[in-house]
């Protein structure tokens, strides 16, 4: 975990105020720690990667950060779903898993 100060050492010029903004628009959310500090995981320190490369690096307008991080947390959550599908594949039977992957294989041809 970290805190504020060692997550805005990692970015050149990533100011307190500006990452406090993030976590106010809910753009990153780090855990409560003591006294109301703020404690980053590595999954937050990521995705604060992220936004400061969307906003310092590609100069992304504040008011479309939102969009692109809702469309990124889409994504990760279909692969999520996919991953558990697969699982779920893996467990039928051959037989089965063989007609399952056979009608995945005609419904791709059809696109």
């Amino acid at each position: 975990m970290m805190h504020v100060e060692a997550v805005t050492a990692l970015f050149p010029d990533l100011q307190a105020v500006e990452l406090h903004a993030w976590v106010e628009r809910r753009w990153v959310e780090p855990e409560s720690g003591p006294e109301g500090s703020m404690l980053f995981q590595e999954i937050d320190v990521a995705r604060v990667r992220l936004i400061y490369d969307l906003r310092h690096d590609l100069a992304v307008a504040e008011d479309t950060v939102p969009l692109i991080l809702s469309l990124i947390d889409q994504v990760y959550e279909l692969r999520s779903q996919l991953k558990a599908v697969s699982r779920a594949v893996d467990t039928l039977p051959d037989a089965v898993r063989e007609q399952v992957l056979t009608a995945l294989d005609q419904v791709d041809a059809y696109h």
